[in-house]
């Protein structure tokens, strides 16, 4: 009997589910499955990715292809106009053989291969299985992410000491969000050589291939050891910290890597762990650390399917400018910050996640962009940036336009925030601490501005009403309101 005679199924692995030992090829056998994967034209061309991000993901993909192969498996790796159609060009060389996948990370992903006839087999690319977080949001009033992660540490058992929290606290917040401090350094990152594949796929892409991301298993090691061994310690205390100095600023970098499949939460928590126990790793650290992992991005993914596939659409503060030219070009502004934030997200696909929230989300609050062409755009250019990591996170978190369904706060602030975290303000034309005239920063204009703007909407909000009374105090609002026109205007035009 010949290989092909031998094969009883197709496995389908889709480009963010590149782990031997999890999903649909945990139990695969390379004498009787078929694996297949699409390299699908609307994933690398129907939107303006990041090329970085491109690069990235296939190339990671036909690493992991090459793997199976060297394992034993017969492998089909095709390029196609989807991923339907892929599969359709390989079922017809292989007739009759059911296709199998783990459950898809988006809703369209998972309503394209249900209508083909896919059979799916349970997602354990995270700790919590989806039924798991229905039953637990089904039971909540309000979806508190610390309600769910104390629940996840004594389910886990992650840092905990019996019943209680390792420590004596759940959480070390408050130790964790020092500034950054005067020209720092720290350790290096690593840079990753480029092989054979790489160089392919940079080629297709007319890419200049740079070193900055793995895109092999051996490699996405690598950096974890990386980062337990010259990190970890200093992770948390300057986890929300922004620097020029330092891109990275001891965060793990592992995101894109748990995003694709490369590495499991299950190995990075074990790493984690054995670090801590060590006694090398303060307890802050691993466990600002920790909640990163086991808390919101476990929960971001339940959220993501326990609020179905129209939450996308939520605009319940009723945004409608068109996304600013500041976001696809650092020149288009004099803010030092955005300049810096922008300028290194086209370098890498990345920047962590205070820069995100607090400066570019931010941004997109504050002077009513759209809410999907905001996450259009933030899918679009960082590297970790799957579907259900940008729905809830943008949407609820970042420009709260769900109304509060996930967050209880908007997450607005003014320059005073940005100043006191960064050091993006001190060579900046303009002033966090004013908020009208020319040099007044745009983000303190535009704070004030947002929150006269949705002063009713706010004003009953228990976590907003102190900031909306401070309304009151303002003498200057008339002339506020008069710079915040002038301010928007400007950014709208790339001079601002």
């Amino acid at each position: 009997m010949s290989k092909k005679d031998a094969l009883k199924r197709i496995i389908y692995i889709p480009f963010d589910h590149l782990h031997r030992n999890f999903g649909a090829l945990k139990e695969a056998n390379p004498a009787t499955d078929l694996i297949a994967m699409v390299e699908s034209a609307r994933m690398t061309t129907g939107r303006n990715w990041h090329q970085e991000r491109l690069f990235f993901l296939i190339s990671s993909a036909r690493h992991f292809a090459q793997s199976l192969e060297t394992e034993g498996f017969t492998v089909e790796y095709v390029k196609a106009p989807t991923t339907i159609a892929g599969l359709k060009e390989i079922a017809k060389k292989y007739a009759a053989l059911p296709v199998i996948c783990a459950e898809p990370s988006s809703f369209r992903h998972y309503e394209a291969l249900q209508s083909y006839g896919a059979e799916f087999v349970d997602n354990d690319f995270f700790l919590t299985p989806r039924p798991l977080f229905t039953q637990w949001a089904d039971e909540q009033k309000s979806y508190l992410m610390e309600n769910f992660y104390r629940k996840q540490r004594t389910r886990l058992n992650v840092l905990m000491d019996g019943k209680e929290p390792e420590g004596g606290a759940w959480n070390f917040d408050k130790e964790n969000r020092l500034p950054p401090p005067k020209k720092y350094e720290g350790p290096a990152y690593l840079e990753h050589k480029r092989d054979k594949i790489d160089l392919e796929v940079a080629s297709e892409l007319s890419f200049t291939v740079t070193p900055t991301w793995a895109t092999t298993r051996k490699g996405a090691l690598k950096v974890l050891q990386n980062f337990i061994d010259n990190h970890f310690a200093e992770f948390g205390p300057l986890e929300d910290a922004m620097t020029t100095d330092n891109w990275a600023l001891h965060h793990s970098l592992l995101s894109p890597y748990l995003n694709n499949g490369l590495l499991h939460p299950s190995e990075v928590i074990h790493a984690a762990m054995k670090a801590f126990k060590t006694g090398a790793i303060p307890i802050a650290s691993a466990e600002g650390f920790i909640r990163q992992l086991i808390g919101w991005r476990e929960y971001v993914n339940g959220m993501y399917w326990f609020l179905g596939p129209d939450y996308r659409n939520n605009n319940q503060l009723a945004a409608t400018r068109k996304l600013l030219p500041l976001f696809s070009d650092p020149s288009a502004t004099q803010m030092n910050c955005m300049k810096e934030i922008v300028g290194d997200i086209q370098d890498r696909a990345w920047v962590h996640h205070i820069p995100r929230l607090m400066v570019i989300s931010n941004l997109a609050l504050v002077t009513g962009t759209n809410p999907q062409e905001f996450l259009d755009w933030m899918r679009e250019v960082f590297i970790d940036a799957t579907e259900w990591v940008m729905v809830p996170n943008v949407i609820g978190m970042g420009v709260h336009a769900d109304g509060g369904a996930m967050m209880t706060k908007p997450y607005a602030a003014g320059g005073a925030y940005i100043s006191r975290m960064s050091n993006y303000c001190k060579p900046c034309v303009y002033d966090p601490k004013l908020r009208v005239g020319a040099k007044a920063c745009p983000f303190t204009t535009l704070y004030w501005d947002f929150l006269d703007r949705h002063k009713e909407t706010f004003a009953k909000n228990h976590r907003m009403s102190q900031q909306v009374y401070g309304l009151n105090r303002l003498s200057d609002l008339p002339e506020l309101k008069m710079r915040a026109k002038e301010v928007l205007k400007g950014l709208e035009q790339g001079r601002i």
